[in-house]
């Protein structure tokens, strides 16, 4: 026994040896994939949301998010040139392509190097900045949206910066920085599948000559990848494949795990350049392949001494691509859907009133509002985490998952108001490619549904929990009494953790929250006072479904992803609060913060009821239903009125209006729809008082077929309107006809 162990003999040998013994017997097994992809990464505000009592202080002093000079500059200089430069009827339509001044354009102002340092000749940008350049440019046109995000998230580059040779560094870098090569990232296999780590490509280490040299030690690849995304115009392919070495040329091992190489594309043998057609975004995607092609071992990203490490080399880079890219692209979804589907619904009349007032699509409008302000502050927070030097790989799955359903959700009620003019393609329709992207965001970087169910909770529950990783760590100790002392530690830790959130959660329920001690002003302490009870009655309940259900929970992916959603919506009530206090509190974007908390609230219960109306023993749900709901479920969903002052916030100019769409490009001229909708929503407000004056007074009148004219006419005659009044509601009339109009084109589409 160690002497410096502070257990008691009897402790360890009557509870902790025994409770070891028990917890190996049902703690599931891990591959070794598995335990690299929790290894990745790092605990932030998600370990505090675990821990039954979030620390709201630290949390609210983290820095708001801020773009420099110089990346506000870009974004107000380079960006907006590509944006004006993009018609992305043309792209997707005419061309099934970006066209080559657009191409251009890119490499030569470094879109492709926001993520290189300026010592190889890049931008260096902060996440932040990387996130609203690609959220901008996804409001003009989602191919070149995507055509610069996959450079700056996984792919070549940034593995090259984390675990690149300095050879390497230097000899690719400046090239990807220039433009001079388009990198692409092959891993996902027909086979595999989501389940990357078990794609079938290999390679061999062996020995044959290659460019010349006779007798050259390197690796034989056979692989077959698709929907690689810049595949087809790729020059350097970042492949990932499982390594053998049948000889033992390098080792004694055979086996020697996932292996990254970067392999330019007109090297012998490699197939690739057909595309792929991704649901008429006509982003460049594509398949490749090869057979029995040779490499030298000096294209391992990182050589030699990374062999078998790409698994945890992928599982630390992924956050980019989940927490950057796809929530920069659903969030500009959301701001343009905010933008024109507000002004749309404002300018389009039925019944003569405005769209916009019927309660039906008020209800559509409040969820895009409400949806993009929670999106926006859920993708802001998490750059401001990457920007700090986090790696927050449960929380880049959070926001993968959340903010891609997110723009389902607001693209479709977007779809649902525009109705006709949503479902005709055309260069006024600015919803259609969005809405057809929806299925693209949603498989890439990870599966949905699998994100939902297996990675947010499942991958959560060990890395995030403050004890249950140390006790798996105790489980790996080769030495037996190291192994006992630090599970005898963990256990007892986890034992008060346990215990202490039961009786919390009781407590918390019994008072409605009221004496949790948060030092923030109303509304948002009481916000904070909920979502403490929450992360108390959450902890409890992933200590009871992991104590009960054991290495099954693993396969109980409709437990795991309730407990997932719990989690989930307690970071996007964190985040929509940090977002109002760091853009001063504003008093027009209370109705955003309310509808957010209170459905993110109405969320967390619901998926509580459904954990306790599934969970296999009867005697845990009662139980636990009675600890966290005690006095039954109050939590309701956002009201009738608080949607009312949430829609009439996007069919309205304000500058709340304007904080919600702030990033989204707007264009100038009125040949481009936005600039329509925009230049008839403030032609409409300012005719209303007119029209209806008009309406209201006029007397003895019949619509006949002289339309508007007659009813100007009649009001002119009788002196209820003036000329200013009457061309005021003419302009109207007119910018309202070419909003609505809708696209038509020859019998032979040209």
């Amino acid at each position: 026994m160690s002497q410096n162990s502070p257990s008691q003999p009897w402790r360890l040998r009557y509870i902790s040896e025994p409770m070891l013994k028990l917890f190996r017997r049902v703690s599931p097994a891990m591959s070794q994939t598995e335990r690299e992809a929790l290894d990745a990464g790092s605990v932030w505000w998600d370990g505090e949301l675990f821990s039954g009592r979030p620390n709201w202080k630290k949390f609210r002093q983290l820095p708001a998010p801020t773009l420099s000079e110089e990346e506000q500059a870009f974004i107000s200089g380079p960006v907006e040139t590509l944006c004006q430069m993009l018609n992305d009827w043309d792209i997707t339509h005419e061309r099934s392509d970006l066209p080559p001044e657009v191409w251009q354009y890119i490499k030569d102002n470094g879109f492709f190097s926001m993520i290189i340092p300026k010592s190889y000749g890049g931008l260096e940008f902060s996440a932040l900045a990387h996130s609203s350049v690609v959220m901008k440019i996804s409001t003009r046109s989602i191919t070149a949206a995507v055509s610069i995000m996959v450079p700056n998230s996984l792919g070549p580059g940034k593995l090259l910066l984390e675990y690149g040779t300095e050879a390497q560094k230097n000899h690719f870098l400046p090239r990807l920085a220039a433009g001079a090569e388009i990198p692409c990232f092959a891993l996902t296999s027909p086979h595999a599948g989501s389940d990357a780590g078990a794609i079938p490509d290999y390679g061999i280490v062996c020995r044959q000559a290659f460019e010349g040299k006779e007798d050259v030690l390197g690796i034989r690849l056979t692989w077959d990848k698709r929907y690689i995304t810049l595949g087809p115009v790729a020059t350097l392919l970042g492949l990932a494949f499982k390594l053998y070495d049948p000889d033992h040329l390098l080792g004694d091992e055979e086996q020697l795990g996932i292996t990254l190489a970067l392999i330019p594309t007109d090297t012998p043998g490699v197939e690739i350049g057909r595309r792929h057609l991704p649901l008429d975004i006509v982003f460049m995607n594509g398949p490749n392949s090869g057979k029995d092609v040779f490499i030298p071992l000096d294209w391992i990203i990182g050589g030699v001494e990374r062999v078998g490490e790409g698994w945890r080399m992928l599982m630390e880079c992924l956050s980019d691509g989940r927490g950057i890219s796809l929530p920069a692209l659903s969030t500009g979804a959301g701001k343009l859907a905010s933008r024109t589907v507000g002004g749309y619904s404002r300018i389009r009349r039925q019944f003569k009133l405005p769209i916009g007032r019927f309660e039906g699509i008020e209800e559509a409008l409040a969820r895009i509002g409400a949806y993009t302000y929670m999106m926006d502050a859920a993708r802001t927070l998490t750059a401001v985490a990457l920007d700090r030097g986090e790696k927050p790989s449960v929380i880049s799955a959070i926001v993968k998952y959340h903010l891609t359903e997110g723009m389902r959700q607001v693209i479709n009620d977007g779809m649902d108001v525009l109705g006709g003019a949503g479902i005709c393609l055309g260069p006024r329709n600015l919803l259609g490619r969005a809405y057809q992207s929806i299925p693209i965001s949603i498989t890439v970087e990870g599966a949905n549904i699998l994100t939902r169910t297996m990675i947010i909770f499942g991958q959560g529950a060990i890395r995030s929990h403050p004890w249950i990783f140390k006790e798996l760590d105790a489980l790996g100790e080769e030495d037996p009494e190291v192994s006992l002392e630090k599970f005898d530690r963990a256990l007892f830790g986890h034992m008060g953790f346990y215990f202490s959130n039961l009786f919390r959660s009781l407590w918390h329920a019994l008072t409605s929250s009221r004496f949790v001690l948060v030092k923030a002003k109303r509304p948002t302490r009481r916000y904070y006072q909920h979502l403490t009870r929450m992360s108390a009655a959450f902890a409890l309940c992933t200590d009871v479904a992991l104590m009960t259900l054991g290495g099954s929970l693993k396969r109980r992916e409709k437990i795991s992803g309730r407990l997932g959603d719990i989690l989930s919506q307690m970071y996007l009530a964190s985040a929509t609060l940090k977002r109002f206090e760091d853009q001063g509190r504003p008093r027009e974007d209370l109705p955003l913060l309310h509808w957010v908390c209170q459905n993110c609230l109405y969320e967390i219960q619901k998926a509580f009821d459904g954990l306790f109306q599934n969970l296999p023993s009867r005697w845990n749900t009662f139980w636990l239903r009675w600890f966290v709901f005690p006095l039954g479920q109050h939590f309701k969903a956002p009201s009738d009125k608080l949607g009312h002052q949430v829609a009439q916030l996007l069919i309205s100019p304000s500058e709340a209006r304007d904080r919600l769409t702030d990033g989204l490009y707007i264009p100038d001229s009125v040949d481009a729809q936005l600039g329509l909708i925009e230049d008839a929503l403030h032609k409409v407000i300012a005719a209303e008082d007119a029209e209806r004056h008009l309406r209201q007074e006029l007397k003895d009148y019949t619509p006949d077929y002289h339309g508007l004219e007659g009813l100007l006419a009649a009001g002119l005659k009788q002196r209820i309107i003036s000329e200013t009044e009457a061309q005021l509601i003419r302009d109207a009339d007119a910018a309202r006809t070419e909003v609505i109009k809708v696209d038509d084109f020859a019998a032979d589409m040209t």
